[in-house]
């Protein structure tokens, strides 16, 4: 039986899901506002209205190889590595012209302590995001001792609103753990203020304390701007935090990344202890900062998935993160 547990970011990581590599991109995104996050090269490189498979075989398979290769080596140190399962026909049909996603296990659920929580999606593609992780849910944490509870579903918003209504939006790249402090991040694209009063309700019995973060409104998720690599150290993008780093933090030692390079997925690495971390090779200069403080960095090439949105962390979400 697994034991579920994350104790934060940089805990050695022990069980980890890892993402699918499957989407198909809503028909409208190349109108939307609310993408306004994703690199530039984005929608022309990947195909729109179509799976993956079908509209760019080639580049499916090198995003497949991509994700086989950062399996290979959190293996290589010992994680345990779960993967969901495809979505069915009947998913993807009932999608419709909202497209759908399987390609990013970070943000349809997320584990605070002994708490697996599942999400809230804002963007209409991936609110069924979570249903290929349902039967990890069910022969891993089930079993556990350990809670597991939803968010509830967002309200029907009015029609024309560009807001999507009030939620509650609460998604786990905006979700970042530090022992019993939590931050939620929030710029109007994903989690707000609701989705973080929610977790903060459910998380306060237990001595949590939780902490929204505001985020500038072309960065997706908390992730994109922040990324804790061990205590006292942090990977950060402060042009991406109107407030800047939380009070909690700010004594830490920072690498600091520029906006672009943040919306290129820089500070979105993933430690696999507090002395190892993945990183692209695009950022080898947050890599080569990171090893003159003593980490040592492992290096694969994610820009594939990248141009999605996401990077290690995005295609993560911990089970068993413990010392």
């Amino acid at each position: 039986m697994t034991e579920v547990f994350v104790e934060s970011e940089f805990a050695p990581l022990r069980v980890v899901v890892l993402a699918q590599s499957e989407v198909a991109i809503p028909r409208s995104a190349p109108d939307s506002a609310d993408l306004r996050f994703l690199p530039e090269e984005s929608l022309r490189l990947n195909p729109v209205g179509v799976d993956m498979r079908e509209g760019a075989p080639e580049r499916q398979a090198a995003w497949e190889r991509e994700r086989d290769s950062f399996r290979a080596l959190l293996e290589s140190y010992g994680v345990r590595v779960l993967r969901p399962r495809m979505l069915t026909g009947p998913e993807k049909g009932e999608a419709g012209e909202d497209g759908y996603a399987n390609f990013f296990a970070r943000d349809p659920f997320f584990t605070v302590g002994h708490q697996v929580i599942e999400g809230s999606m804002r963007f209409r593609h991936r609110r069924h995001e979570v249903l290929p992780a349902r039967e990890i849910m069910r022969a891993e944490v089930y079993p556990a001792d350990c809670g597991y509870v939803a968010v509830p579903a967002p309200e029907v918003p009015v029609p024309g609103d560009p807001t999507l209504g009030p939620g509650p939006f609460l998604e786990g790249g905006d979700v970042l753990v530090l022992g019993r402090h939590v931050f939620v991040g929030s710029s109007g694209l994903a989690s707000n203020a609701l989705g973080a009063r929610w977790l903060a309700k459910h998380l306060g019995p237990y001595g949590y304390t939780v902490e929204l973060v505001r985020l500038h409104e072309r960065v997706l998720h908390l992730d994109c701007a922040l990324g804790l690599v061990r205590d006292g150290l942090l990977v950060v993008c402060e042009e991406a935090l109107p407030d800047g780093v939380p009070e909690v933090l700010r004594g830490w030692d920072r690498v600091g990344v520029d906006f672009e390079a943040a919306t290129r997925l820089a500070t979105n690495g993933l430690p696999i202890s507090p002395g190892v971390y993945v990183t692209d090779p695009a950022f080898s200069f947050v890599g080569d900062a990171l090893e003159r403080r003593g980490t040592k960095v492992e290096y694969v090439d994610f820009s594939i998935t990248r141009s999605l949105g996401g990077s290690f962390r995005c295609s993560t979400q911990p089970l068993l993160r413990r010392t």
